[in-house]
């Protein structure tokens, strides 16, 4: 019985950092009860990743437990967003759901009623309701102390807000570079990006939704190296962190062109090359995707095109060519290869 199992994609990840960053971080106490409001008003942001959250709810009881006992707890750490004032948390995700569920009185998770369970202690089967009022009191007043942080310099869409997160959310499996984008650069680009990763040209072409969002950290990639290839610089992970930063709120590109740039480019490459036009082996080629996507919208720009066979006759001769072979398998981030493979396709592609 054949099994369907989530895309190979042959990628190199480059792990190059800055040289250093200018950061102002501070202190911050902020009492239980205070928490709670905050982020049921979304004043503080807990990023929704998609494997959400991971606690039972024995670990969140335990939690809850220690602040009744007035046990210290860990601090969280956030970052204050500019523009919009919100909090967003960088590092206590589960702590902080953990609160709001119980003062909701709901464990989300499982959708039972959440009373504590897990512990020896008399607050054993307890609901926030079913405190006594001075419970509540020393629950409420209880103390979580946060560090907030700030990016000064440079100003580049906050990649040092980017690789502290990654630093610190390195329990269980570690995130990847697009679940914390996602969760930095929120807003209407990331709503983009969800929408086009349902489209279902692509769908064909890439395979079934990645429960990591590499699906869409590619096309991510091919907006980035599309409107930005010129500027250009390895880390190709920094790149992508700065485009998605700068157009957060479709302040370069606009919905409508974002929209009809990728799914005449998808369509067009489904109908005529096929669903393995990026899967020359049997992994989808990350550097293989974004020279032909590139290519191809670049020459759609000049008008329809309305040969399919000729498109790929050209695209079978490409697969052949040892210079495109070479920018397309080795050191695929570098500099030179990027641009170089981009030339070829969009030049190769000019005569379809």
């Amino acid at each position: 019985m054949s099994r369907e199992r989530e895309t190979l994609i042959k990628d190199e990840r480059d792990e190059l950092v800055p040289f250093k960053y200018s950061i102002t971080s501070y202190g911050a106490d902020f009492d239980v009860d205070g928490l709670v409001k905050r982020i049921d008003r979304d004043d503080i942001f807990v990023p929704p990743f998609q494997r959400g959250y991971v606690w039972n709810i024995n670990q969140a009881s335990r939690f809850i437990e220690s602040l009744l006992l007035g046990l210290p707890v860990p601090g969280i750490f956030l970052s204050k967003e500019e523009d919009s004032q919100k909090l967003i948390v960088i590092d206590g995700q589960q702590r902080l759901r953990s609160l709001l569920y119980f003062y909701q009185g709901v464990f989300v998770p499982t959708g039972k009623v959440f009373a504590l369970t897990g512990i020896k202690s008399r607050f054993k089967g307890l609901t926030y309701r079913k405190l006594t009022p001075e419970d509540k009191r020393r629950l409420d007043d209880s103390i979580i102390h946060a560090t907030i942080i700030r990016q000064d310099e440079p100003d580049d869409g906050n990649s040092s807000i980017y690789f502290v997160f990654e630093r610190l959310n390195t329990g269980g499996t570690q995130l990847q570079p697009q679940e914390i984008r996602m969760a930095l650069y929120h807003g209407p680009f990331k709503e983009v990006l969800d929408e086009l990763n349902n489209e279902p040209s692509w769908r064909s072409l890439y395979g079934l939704i990645s429960p990591r969002k590499r699906d869409i950290e590619l096309i991510l990639r091919f907006f980035a190296l599309l409107y930005e290839a010129d500027s250009y610089q390895k880390p190709m992970k920094e790149f992508l962190n700065t485009y998605m930063g700068s157009n957060r709120y479709l302040q370069k590109q606009p919905r409508e062109q974002l929209w009809l740039d990728f799914t005449n480019t998808v369509s067009i490459i489904e109908r005529y090359i096929g669903n393995k036009a990026f899967k020359p082996k049997r992994a989808l080629n990350a550097a293989i995707f974004d020279s032909i996507m590139v290519g191809i919208k670049k020459r759609l720009n000049k008008g329809e095109i309305a040969n399919g066979n000729q498109l790929k006759q050209i695209y079978q001769a490409l697969l052949i060519d040892p210079e495109y072979i070479k920018v397309t398998e080795t050191a695929t981030s570098d500099e030179e290869n990027v641009r170089r493979r981009i030339e070829i396709t969009t030049k190769v592609f000019e005569d379809a």
